[in-house]
């Protein structure tokens, strides 16, 4: 394949490739410190909220910065917009996260195999979400 399409395909490819490591990136965030305020004897719920949190913030930073610096916002109401969409995207791949974990927990499959699906399906949510909402290209 050649032409315009393979190369939308090949830009697509590199997007992705970086979100992944952005995804990488937040989620080694989010785990340290929740390790780290658990090791501080910080209540689970709330460290495990906490660090989320932060991952999301390290998402963002390195999203609208390194993965879809051609389409963020400058700033102002769009930019706005972008962050409390990106938010919302976060919120459906916690959603999702904690439904396929509850629900294959209680299907009997160990919690941390269910996690690890889990993550991917959270993944593939949040990526579509953002490539193609969040972010999308406003001609």
């Amino acid at each position: 394949m050649s032409g315009p399409a393979a190369f939308i395909r090949r830009f697509d490819l590199v997007r992705l490739t970086r979100y992944g490591f952005a995804s990488a990136a937040a989620l080694v965030v989010d785990m340290g410190v929740f390790l780290v305020l658990l090791s501080m004897s910080t209540a689970a719920a709330p460290a495990s909220a906490l660090a989320y949190s932060t991952g999301i913030v390290t998402h963002w930073l390195i999203s609208s910065r390194a993965v879809f610096r051609d389409t963020v916002a400058k700033r102002g109401p769009l930019r706005t917009r972008q962050k409390v969409l990106f938010a919302g995207s976060a919120l459906v791949g916690l959603a999702v996260t904690t439904t396929v974990v509850g629900v294959g927990d209680m299907a009997g499959i160990d919690p941390r195999y269910a996690k690890l699906i889990a993550i991917v399906m959270s993944f593939a949510a949040t990526w579509l979400l953002r490539s193609k909402v969040v972010f999308r290209h406003i001609p």
